[in-house]
């Protein structure tokens, strides 16, 4: 009887969970000279791996700048914003003035 084939040789970017933690080094190689790696756990697609550029590239830059530049380039600039905040719950704090910090 022979063995079915692991999901590296049916699928070359798809590892089985086993495999990816004993190979874990060739899975990273992979991941930089193929592309995307698709670890599966059961069958399933559970994880892909991918490159620290490609994960940077795809979170995007988080500072607000593409927004607000958006909202500068908006078509509609006189428009006002009704922005409305609800309350942040604030607690009492009791300072000590013979505290140095």
């Amino acid at each position: 009887m022979s063995r079915p084939l692991p999901d590296t040789a049916k699928h070359p970017s798809h590892w089985v969970l086993q495999d990816a933690k004993a190979r874990f080094s060739e899975l990273v190689r992979r991941v930089h000279s193929e592309g995307p790696q698709h670890v599966t756990v059961h069958g399933r697609d559970e994880v892909v791996i991918i490159t620290a550029e490609d994960f940077r590239r795809l979170q995007g830059n988080r500072t607000g700048r593409d927004l607000i530049a958006v909202m500068q380039a908006s078509p509609y600039p006189d428009v006002e914003l009704d922005v409305s905040r609800s309350p942040m719950p604030v607690r009492d704090v009791e300072l000590d003035p013979r505290s140095d910090s």
